[in-house]
């Protein structure tokens, strides 16, 4: 007698075989179809080029993914093999994700070194400047670290007087991200410290991940305070690096950049001074030789015989300058009078005087010119040389 399975059956059959067959599988391919739904899961295609698996990573297993799912990215995938039943479908249920051909903390630091260029955090537009001879030196490091016993020791050495605030955090581990940022921000709160130096010493990538995080990066480029980054050795980069106002190879190499060697400026200092010393004195040497030719000098031996030669140049400037001010009075005395004597023929008080009149409009005091400018019955004021007739217009006469 034949078998027959409902679809319920049989779907659930395929699922008991394929999930007993490949409890875990590794399979690499590339990235497609890569979806994100509120829930907080992850759907994706796997393919390669002949063939494509369906992919599915709930939230519980991508909250530990430390780089981002990308279209086109080639990864390698750890699962079991199960068919989701209500399409009858058989696909991948996701629990490592892992890219192919470089780690998965590289990619991370990669991906987020690209993002953070190019909203400029690294640019040096933003950088600042690291004070000179700084009065209190923030520290954000592990209190028990060797960051910290190299940093003091060489600021001890170097300038003893500088003094040194340490913020203790965590420099590696699930939290660590986060204090270090923290620690950025209490600085910058409190405005006790002229200059930060954030780090660690040397480790695995893993080791330290913390300052490659986005959180310490965004607190770095948020400080007023400016930042010395100290992470590791010397061939060690992170994003803390790129971010701060100034990279240093190590921490004890921050501590070197940060404080100048008390030694050396005391040098330079007396160096100065007596650089100082021998200026003043060329300067009072020259000023002394100045003062004893001028001292050598005729008007310094004999002061009341130059003063009283310049009296008596004084007093023949005053005695050319009043006749020369008396032969301009004069000059412009008799220009004055050759004008008056002008005026005197042009005026018409002039003509007057050689028996002549002169008759106007007593009304409208217009000087009548020809007989068109009266009527009879008006007023004329005449002018004589000695006073005035008013008279008044009986008649016309015109010329013919």
């Amino acid at each position: 007698m034949k078998k027959v399975y409902s679809v319920s059956e049989l779907t659930k059959r395929i699922k008991e075989s394929l999930e007993a067959t490949f409890p875990q599988v590794w399979v690499e391919g590339e990235v497609s179809n890569l979806t994100r739904p509120v829930s907080g899961h992850l759907y994706f295609t796997l393919k390669d080029q002949d063939a494509q698996l369906q992919v599915v990573m709930f939230r519980q297993n991508n909250r530990s993914l430390s780089f981002d799912m990308t279209h086109g990215l080639k990864i390698i995938v750890c699962g079991r093999i199960s068919v989701y039943e209500r399409r009858g479908n058989y696909q991948l249920y996701a629990e490592i994700i892992e890219p192919k051909g470089i780690g998965a903390l590289q990619l991370a630091f990669e991906q987020l070194k690209e993002k953070l260029q190019k909203e400029g955090l690294f640019d040096e537009a933003h950088k600042k400047e690291i004070p000179f001879l700084p009065r209190a030196i923030g520290v954000v490091t592990s209190p028990t670290g060797a960051a910290i016993r190299d940093i003091l020791h060489i600021v001890n050495r170097r300038f003893n007087s500088a003094h040194i605030i340490l913020n203790p955090v965590q420099v590696q581990g699930e939290n660590a991200a986060g204090q270090i940022a923290q620690a950025i921000r209490e600085f910058n709160e409190h405005g006790i410290c002229d200059v930060l130096i954030v780090g660690r010493g040397g480790g695995s990538l893993e080791d330290l991940w913390a300052f490659n995080e986005e959180i310490v990066a965004r607190a770095v480029y948020d400080s007023r305070i400016p930042v010395i980054s100290a992470v590791g050795h010397e061939i060690d980069y992170t994003i803390c690096d790129f971010v701060a106002d100034l990279r240093a190879p190590t921490p004890s190499a921050a501590a070197e950049l940060v404080v100048f060697r008390k030694e050396e400026w005391e040098e330079k200092v007396c160096l100065c001074q007596e650089s100082l010393k021998r200026q003043i004195k060329s300067l009072i040497e020259t000023r002394r030789l100045r003062l004893n030719a001028l001292r050598k000098r005729y008007a310094f031996r004999m002061p009341l015989t130059v003063l009283h030669q310049y009296m008596q140049r004084l007093d023949e400037y005053l005695g050319r300058l009043s006749n020369g001010v008396r032969q301009a009075v004069q000059a412009k005395k008799s220009a004055f009078r050759n004008v008056v004597g002008k005026l005197d023929v042009l005026s018409p008080l002039g003509i007057l005087s050689r028996g002549y009149s002169v008759s106007y409009h007593k009304d409208t005091r217009k000087i009548l010119r020809t007989v068109a400018d009266i009527r009879v019955s008006d007023f004329v004021t005449t002018r004589l040389q000695d006073g005035t007739i008013e008279s008044k217009v009986s008649k016309i006469y015109k010329k013919v």
